[in-house]
């Protein structure tokens, strides 16, 4: 009997570390945050989990539940307040700004804590040694496209192909293995100086074959084998082999 594919990815930090790429992908104000806007496009990301079926952590929905909570709120109208009442009314936003300030602090923190630990590896001492100087190899580079900007790339492929639900919902016996889809991903691109486009890997409207490639350009990524550029936000991603 076939069995939903279930998928947990460890790619994903967490509903703040979504939050902010949202704040930053739309160039909002952390100090104003439009709760209306940040709450659709929130929803979007989940949406196309969901409809992936992977593995949301409940945290994630946690947030979307508080994101609809302060959205309800904020179209409540305003009673009449006397002016020195209205300085002191509290923003029901604000814990949630609170939250992000403070994540987004620690993550710069740990982004500079990163980068001094790759510059550290770049330095090590050894004996002389003879080598050939005609080969050299240029380290591979993951590039800045993150995993939700990966999501968000399948959101809205789905929408140009019009595909608004998978025809095949669950893994036929002998689907494709996720190692075999890595090989067939990178042998694409490795032929493609030009660069893959996203898009072009999901060639077919069944769940299985999309959640296998999702997983599959992922993987590679992690492995440095390929890179994903976007020139800016809301560009088509184009994926290159870079023979890591």
């Amino acid at each position: 009997m076939n069995e939903p594919y279930q998928v947990k990815l460890e790619a994903f930090e967490g509903p703040l570390d979504l939050l902010l790429h949202l704040i930053n992908q739309y160039e909002i104000d952390i100090y104003d945050i439009p709760v209306a806007t940040i709450t659709e496009q929130y929803m979007q990301y989940i949406h196309t989990m969901q409809y992936l079926e992977l593995n949301v952590a409940s945290e994630y929905l946690v947030m979307a539940a508080t994101l609809l909570a302060l959205k309800s709120q904020m179209l409540l109208p305003k009673q009449e307040l006397e002016t020195e009442d209205e300085e002191f009314m509290e923003d029901p936003r604000e814990e949630l700004m609170q939250r992000l300030i403070e994540y987004r602090k620690y993550k710069e923190a740990a982004d500079k804590l990163k980068e001094k630990e790759l510059e550290a590896n770049q330095i090590f001492m050894r004996p002389p040694a003879e080598f050939d100087k005609s080969y050299t190899k240029q380290p591979a580079v993951k590039g800045d496209t993150s995993v939700y900007d990966m999501l968000h790339a399948l959101g809205r492929m789905f929408e140009r192909k019009n595909w608004s639900k998978p025809l095949e919902t669950k893994i036929k016996s002998g689907g494709i293995p996720i190692e075999q889809r890595m090989e067939e991903v990178l042998q694409r691109t490795k032929v493609s100086k030009a660069g893959i486009v996203f898009d072009d890997l999901f060639e077919r409207p069944s769940r299985d074959h999309i959640v296998v490639t999702f997983i599959a350009i992922l993987e590679l990524m992690k492995n440095r084998e390929i890179r994903c550029e976007q020139k800016k936000h809301f560009d088509s991603i184009f994926i290159f082999y870079t023979g890591g």
